[in-house]
């Protein structure tokens, strides 16, 4: 007969004491006072975010390659077609938004010729505005000789504004035979019709223009005679020659020029030197002054009885 199967008993478990320690409470009070290694944070992040570390470490990765790869020239014509298509994209995106040039506003030009100045801004209409630069047209517009001071400036959307002080014409220099209108720190203005502005006084000398101003504010603090005055002529780069309205030439000193200029005003006053018949009225020495007169006028020819006219048979 088969033998039958008993159901085995399971096993008896001894009660639990309540008085047993744990095995961890044990370990716990056997290192009593001794610190457990904690991981760093990061590695923490790390460990619980491992498909985003992963994905990072790959793109930096791959972009410390495609660094190196640009430096070593290798893909260059990817990063120019990169950077053009992107510049395209930029042009027409200002172009999309109306910012191109369709004006441009002076303000304070008065002489200064709008051709010459639209030439020196150098922009046409429908450039882009945020490529024009003001700096760079600021300074070619200074270098136009009616042109003291410039500024430049871009007005989104679509307009340029330039406000220009002019210089003021001061006097006309000659020099080497070449005529020129120049403003009061001696700066050539033009050369360009000069005969409106004739009734300015003359300076001239290589070395007359930058002294000009010192000259005629000096002979301005004498108007009896300053507005005999139509030109002054530079001597020997040391001193100056005035020119009276009627011919007579006065010889400034080196020094103390003003006094002297002065000093022929008032004898002027009391003898009326400078409408006599002289040439020359000569200041160079202090305690003088030196005439000299005009040659005596030739005798004229008496005039001849005409011969009566006699027809011919």
């Amino acid at each position: 007969m088969p033998a039958l199967a008993t159901k085995a008993k399971p096993p008896v478990r001894a009660p639990r004491d309540p008085n047993r320690v744990p095995r961890d409470a044990k370990s716990a009070r056997g290192n009593r006072g001794v610190s457990r290694w904690q991981p760093p944070r990061w590695l923490r992040f790390v460990g619980r975010h491992k498909v985003a570390a992963l994905a990072s470490i790959s793109a930096l990765a791959l972009g410390g390659a495609g660094a190196w790869a640009w430096q070593a020239d290798v893909g260059t014509s990817a990063v120019a077609w990169s950077r053009a298509a992107s510049q395209d994209a930029f042009v027409r995106l200002q172009v999309a938004s109306g910012l191109v040039v369709s004006d441009v506003t002076v303000e304070g030009r008065t002489e200064t010729a709008g051709a010459d100045l639209l030439a020196a801004l150098g922009v046409q209409r429908g450039d882009l505005l945020m490529r024009f630069d003001p700096d760079a047209a600021r300074a070619r517009i200074e270098q136009l000789g009616w042109v003291r001071s410039a500024m430049v400036s871009r007005l989104l959307p679509n307009r340029i504004h330039v406000e220009v002080t002019e210089r003021r014409p001061f006097a006309l220099w000659q020099s080497d035979r070449r005529l020129a209108l120049i403003d009061r720190e001696g700066a050539v203005i033009t050369d360009r019709g000069l005969g409106q502005f004739s009734s300015l006084p003359m300076i001239v000398g290589a070395d007359a223009a930058p002294l000009a101003a010192a000259l005629l504010d000096m002979l301005a603090q004498v108007p009896v005679l300053n507005v005999r005055v139509r030109a002054a002529v530079r001597v020997g780069g040391r001193r100056w020659d005035v020119h009276l309205d009627n011919g007579v030439v006065v010889k400034l000193p080196e020094k103390a020029a003003a006094v002297a200029w002065a000093r022929l005003a008032e004898l002027d006053s009391h003898y009326r030197v400078v409408d006599r018949a002289v040439m020359v009225i000569d200041l160079r020495l202090p305690d003088r002054l030196v005439l000299r007169l005009e040659p005596p006028a030739s005798p004229k020819p008496p005039a001849q009885k005409p011969q009566p006219f006699v027809r011919p048979a």
